[in-house]
């Protein structure tokens, strides 16, 4: 027996087949961090995008190569049958996951380059904010269906899990009923999303009035949106609220909005200089998108008081309320200066 041997002999069979198996893994580990850390650097070069697309591969790509040489290596372990049986499906198990999570990646980064065209930071962006709307919800569903999916096979690998399974699903009893209305909000939210995307009665960055709140659609997950309101609050609504529920959309086919200043004022009041005035104070303020600015006589009300509208437009929703803001500042100020003071609103 040589000096190697006798020193073997000492050492447990396990540890040997760990390091059988542990080493060629560590190996292989490094090559390819080295491989692909200059890989991206290189990368980082020509473009800091297709830099940050090759860095969030790295990670499952890193795990499948552990897996598959570990298990390469397993048969020369010479472990007991049990212990490799069940590292065998550990590793069949890790691996099924693994293949969930890259996809999941190669999700988010086909969604990102697909979007990459497409900008919502400009005025004129609608078709933008379509397209973004319609791929964030299908990208968000199609990872939970996925993550599902990964869970539903790495579990039906054990043979206890899949009898169960089969069995529930073939029983359509009191379990199974039990399951269907426990799930049915989460998969009505699922079904609401995918009728979003492809009707989009709401895109991101959408302005819009739910229950009297008015914001903006800052997210829009697979069950819930996001809508930022002015103040800055966010409100959380399910999706399928949108469907089941009328709203307000005052960006979904153009942003452009009109708005209304009610004024109360003597009726003795001069309208056509009113009116001369109102044409002034569009034509100065930058907020007006030279389409719409009328004021009419709307009701004659008691004690020889009339009501004043002023119809202003502006190019999007926020500009139509800052429009609406300035004119009724100038138009006030114009009657209490010149002609005599209005009458408030009550």
């Amino acid at each position: 027996m040589t000096l190697i041997d006798s020193m073997l002999s000492w050492i447990p069979p396990w540890i040997i087949g760990a390091i059988i198996m542990v080493v060629p893994a560590i190996v292989a580990l490094a090559a390819y961090r080295w491989f692909t850390r200059r890989l991206i650097h290189l990368a980082g070069r020509y473009s800091s995008f297709l830099q940050q697309l090759l860095a969030r591969g790295r990670g499952p790509a890193s795990a499948i190569i552990v897996i598959m040489v570990a298990g390469l290596a397993l048969p020369a372990a010479n472990l007991p049958w049990a212990v490799t049986a069940a590292i065998g499906r550990t590793l069949f198990v890790a691996f099924v996951l693994t293949l969930g999570w890259a996809a999941a990646i190669a999700l988010d980064i086909g969604a990102e380059i697909y979007l990459r065209r497409f900008r919502t930071d400009t005025e004129d962006n609608l078709l933008a904010r379509k397209h973004v709307t319609q791929i964030r919800i299908l990208q968000r569903v199609a990872k939970t269906v996925l993550v599902i999916l990964t869970v539903a096979t790495a579990l039906m690998t054990f043979s206890a899990v899949r009898q169960y399974g089969v069995s529930l699903l073939a029983s359509a009893g009191a379990a199974g009923l039990v399951v269907g209305l426990a799930a049915r909000p989460v998969l009505g939210n699922l079904l609401a999303g995918i009728q979003i995307a492809i009707t989009q009665p709401i895109r991101v960055e959408d302005q819009v009035v739910v229950q009297g709140e008015t914001g903006w659609v800052e997210t829009i997950t697979s069950t819930y949106v996001v809508v930022r309101l002015w103040d800055l609050r966010r409100m959380i609504v399910p999706l399928a609220f949108f469907i089941e529920n009328p709203f307000q959309n005052w960006t979904y086919e153009e942003a452009e909005q009109v708005g209304t200043i009610l004024l109360r004022v003597d009726s003795t009041v001069p309208i056509d200089r009113l009116r001369q005035k109102l044409d002034e104070i569009v034509r100065q303020s930058p907020q007006w998108d030279g389409k719409i600015a009328k004021l009419q006589v709307t009701d004659i009300l008691n004690e020889g008081k009339a009501e004043l509208r002023a119809l202003v437009s502006a190019r999007s929703p926020g500009q139509t309320w800052d429009l609406r803001c300035e004119v009724r500042e100038k138009l006030l100020a114009f009657l209490q200066s010149e002609l005599q003071p209005p009458t408030p609103p009550p």
